[in-house]
C-alpha cells in the first residue's frame, strides 16, 4: 500500500495526523485501545509545552457496525512549521485473542535463535587463540584482516568460514595497515620485543584453497615462513605470506605489552602525473609514514605519539612531560583535512588520560589531540619533537536538576562518519563513567566546526599564587602555535624549523586548550544508566529509507551484545531513542572489542577475545507477515513491498 512505509517513522515524529481502522469486536476493543494509547503516547506533550502542542487520543466502538476503533494522534508545532504527510487509513489484520496480544516490539536475540535465522555466522576454526581484533577491512578484495594471539587471519567478507588464510606469527598482532595494492604492513608485540614486517596479501579468490603450515620447533622460525598451496584444479592461487628478510623493529609502532592500547595511521604515498614535466610527482611530502600513539618502553611508562618510516625525521611528543601526555590510553587516530591546502592536513588522536590540571588528585578525562603532518620539530628547542601538538578536553555529560553535571569521562571508542565534505566528518564517541559510584555509558556526537573553534581559542595557562589554570590573555606569538607550515596562513614558512623560538617555547609550555569541546546540542545522543552493562564500541551505518536518510548506531557492550539503535528528532531540543534490537553475539558473554561494517556485503563484523562473528545488518522478515508489523517496527532498513517485509530499495515499487 502506498503510504505504509511512511507510518514507520510517523509514530516517532510529533507533527502528523494518523487514523487507524481495523476490525475489532467485543471486549477486545478496550484492550486494543489501551495498547494503542501506550504505543502512541508522547512524552513531550505536557502542560510545560503550553499552546505549542496539542495531543488527543480516542478509542471507541462504532455503534452501527461494532467493528471500528479510531485512534487520532495529533501534535502541531507552531515553531517548526513543518508539513508532514497525513495517512488517512491503514487496514490491519483482525486481532488475535486477548491472551496473545502483544504490541511490545521484540528486540532481544539470543545466539541460538539468531543462528536459526541464517543471519549470523561465527568463525568456527579452532586455533587455540585469543584476543581477536578486526584491524582492517578491504572491500575491494572482499577480505577482512584479523589479528589475534599468534595468528593473522585473512577472511572472506561473504563467509568468514570460507577458506580462511591463517598465518602464524608468534605474538599479539596490534597493527595491520595497507602498504600498497599487494602488501600489508603488520606489527605485533613479539613477546615483549615488538616487530613489524610486510605480508603479501594475495589476489581475489576464485576457488578452494588449503593453507599448509610448516612444522618447526620454535616461534621465531614458525613465524618466518609459510606458504599456501591451491587445489590442483586450475584455480587462481592465493598468496598470503611473510616477505622473507623484511623485518623491522616495532619500537614506536607497537607496544611491548599486549594489554596496552595503541593506535596508528599509515599515510600512503600518492602520485599524480605532472603534465609539464611528464614526471610522476608526490602530491604531498608527508606520505609513506606511520603515525602511532603507543607506549615505547618495556615497562610501559614512556607514552608517545610517534612518527616513523618515510623520509621525514622521526618525531615524538616531549618525553616524560605530563603536560603533554599523562598516562594516556589511546583510542583512535584519524587524518582530517583542514582545507583544500594539503599542507594544512592534521592527524587527530583520541585518548583518555589523567588530567594534570586537576592538581594532586588527577582524574580521568577524555582528550582530542592533533598534530600537523608536515611538522619537522623545532630548530633549537623541541628538536625531533612535535612543535604543533595541541590537545583539548572532550566533554560528554548530562546536566542534573541541581545544575551539577554527571560526566562520562572515560572515552572507550570513536567512529568517524564521513560526509560529502571530507573536511567536516561527524565524530561519534562512546564514553563510560569513571569510578565505581554507578555504572553508565553514553554516546556523544561532535562537529568539526566546534572542534576547530576550541583549537583556535585561548590556551590554558597557570598563573596566580595558587597556580590555578586560567585562559592565557597575553600576546600570542606569530605564527599562532599549532599552525602548519606552508599552509593557508603560513605560505612562506616551509618548515616548523623556520618558526621563531618564542613560538616553539610557547608550544612546549601551552599544549592544552582552555576551552573544552562539547557535543552537538551539549548533551549525549544516547545514555545508559542503572543498567548492568556498558558500551565498549560503536560503528554507524548511513541508511537511505523511504522517508529520508538515517544514521543507525551499532553499539557493542561489555556483556557481548550489540544494540541496534536509531535516534529520531522530535524538535530542535528533543530526540527519541529507539532500540530496534539487541543481539547476543557470542555463546559466552565477553566484551566486544572491535566492530566493522561492510556496506557492500550488508554485514556487521564483530570481534572479541573469544572470536569473530558476522551478522546481517537487517532481519526484515522477522518483523512478521503483516504490513502493519513491518511499518511499526520502524527499522529504516525495511519496508513492505506488497507481499512481505523486506530490505528497502529506492527502486522498490509499492
Amino acid at each position: 500500500m502506498k503510504q505504509d512505509r511512511a507510518l514507520q517513522k510517523e509514530v516517532g515524529y510529533p507533527s502528523h495526523l494518523l487514523l487507524i481502522k481495523y476490525p475489532v469486536t467485543g471486549p477486545q476493543a478496550l484492550l486494543h485501545s489501551r495498547a494503542l494509547q501506550s504505543m502512541f503516547h508522547d512524552p513531550l506533550s505536557s502542560s510545560k509545552r503550553g499552546p505549542e502542542a496539542q495531543f488527543t487520543m480516542g478509542a471507541f466502538l462504532s455503534p452501527d457496525t461494532d467493528t471500528l476503533i479510531s485512534c487520532t494522534y495529533q501534535l502541531q508545532q507552531m515553531r517548526a512549521q513543518r508539513v508532514w504527510p497525513v495517512i488517512p487509513q491503514l487496514s490491519l489484520p483482525a486481532p488475535v485473542p486477548p491472551d496473545q496480544v502483544s504490541l511490545v516490539q521484540r528486540d532481544t536475540w539470543h545466539m541460538r535463535e539468531l543462528r536459526s535465522t541464517g543471519t549470523a555466522h561465527h568463525f568456527s576454526f579452532l586455533l587455540n587463540s585469543t584476543d581477536y581484533r578486526i584491524l582492517r577491512m578491504d572491500e575491494d578484495h572482499d577480505r577482512m584482516y584479523v589479528g589475534s594471539k599468534d595468528f593473522i587471519l585473512s577472511l572472506d567478507l561473504h563467509d568468514i568460514n570460507k577458506e580462511p588464510l591463517i598465518g602464524e606469527c608468534g605474538n599479539f598482532i596490534r597493527l595491520i595497515e595497507p602498504w600498497n595494492r599487494t602488501h600489508l604492513y603488520i606489527c605485533g608485540t613479539g613477546a615483549y620485543n615488538p616487530v613489524c614486517t610486510y605480508v603479501n596479501r594475495g589476489r581475489k579468490a576464485q576457488g578452494a584453497l588449503h593453507l599448509q603450515m610448516p612444522q618447526s620447533g620454535g616461534r621465531s622460525s614458525r613465524a618466518a615462513d609459510y606458504s599456501t598451496t591451491p587445489e590442483p584444479m586450475g584455480h587462481q592461487e592465493y598468496i598470503f605470506r611473510l616477505e622473507p628478510g623484511r623485518v623491522d623493529s616495532g619500537k614506536g609502532k607497537c607496544p611491548y605489552d599486549p594489554k596496552l592500547n595503541s593506535v596508528s595511521a599509515l599515510i600512503i604515498k600518492a602520485w599524480v602525473l605532472n603534465p609539464i614535466l611528464s614526471l610522476r610527482q608526490p602530491v604531498v611530502l608527508h606520505n609513506g609514514e606511520l603515525y602511532a600513539g603507543v607506549y615505547i618502553d618495556f615497562m610501559g611508562t614512556d607514552s608517545a605519539i610517534f612518527r616513523t618510516l618515510g623520509k621525514q625525521t622521526a618525531m615524538r611528543t616531549d618525553q616524560y612531560n605530563s603536560r603533554w601526555l599523562n598516562d594516556p590510553t589511546f583510542v583512535h587516530a584519524h587524518l582530517i583535512p583542514d582545507s583544500a591546502e594539503r599542507n594544512d592536513d592534521k592527524l587527530y588522536f583520541f585518548f583518555r588520560e589523567k588530567a594534570s590540571e586537576m592538581g594532586q588528585n588527577p582524574v580521568a578525562q577524555s582528550r582530542i589531540g592533533r598534530i600537523c603532518l608536515n611538522d619537522d620539530g623545532g630548530h633549537c628547542c623541541l628538536v625531533n619533537k612535535w612543535s604543533t601538538f595541541l590537545k583539548a578536553r572532550l566533554i560528554c555529560s548530562v546536566p542534573g536538576a541541581d545544575g551539577i553535571e554527571t560526566h562520562f569521562d572515560e572515552l572507550r571508542d570513536v567512529y568517524i562518519q564521513q560526509t560529502q565534505d571530507t573536511k567536516n566528518p561527524v565524530i561519534y564517541g562512546v564514553f563510560s563513567v569513571s569510578g565505581s559510584v554507578f555504572k553508565g555509558s553514553a554516546v556523544c556526537v561532535y562537529s568539526m566546526a566546534d572542534i576547530r573553534m576550541v583549537f583556535n581559542g585561548p590556551f590554558a595557562h597557570k598563573e596566580g599564587p595558587n597556580y590555578q589554570w586560567v585562559a592565557y590573555t597575553g600576546k600570542i606569538p606569530y605564527p599562532r602555535p599549532g599552525t602548519c607550515p606552508g599552509g593557508t596562513f603560513t605560505p612562506n614558512m616551509k618548515s616548523t624549523k623556520d618558526y621563531p623560538d618564542e613560538v616553539i617555547n610557547f608550544m612546549r609550555n601551552h599544549p592544552t586548550m582552555y576551552n573544552a569541546v562539547y557535543p552537538v546540542h551539549k548533551r549525549p545522543l544516547v545514555v545508559r544508566t542503572n543498567v548492568d552493562y556498558e558500551f565498549t564500541t560503536i560503528t554507524v551505518d548511513q541508511v537511505t529509507a523511504a522517508d529520508g536518510s538515517y544514521e543507525v548506531l551499532f553499539l557493542g557492550t561489555d556483556r557481548g551484545t550489540v544494540q541496534k539503535v536509531i535516534v529520531l528528532p522530535r524538535d530542535d531540543l528533543q530526540t527519541e531513542e529507539l532500540v530496534l534490537e539487541e543481539v547476543e553475539v557470542f555463546k559466552v558473554p565477553t566484551p566486544i572489542t572491535t566492530m566493522k561494517i561492510s556496506s557492500k556485503r550488508q554485514q556487521l563484523y564483530v570481534g572479541s577475545a573469544v572470536g569473530v562473528t558476522h551478522l546481517a545488518l537487517h532481519r526484515c522478515d522477522v518483523y512478521g507477515e503483516a504490513c502493519a508489523d513491518c511499518c511499526l517496527a520502524r527499522d529504516p532498513y525495511c519496508a513492505w513491498d506488497g507481499k512481505s517485509c523486506s530490505r528497502y530499495s529506492a527502486s522498490q515499487k509499492r
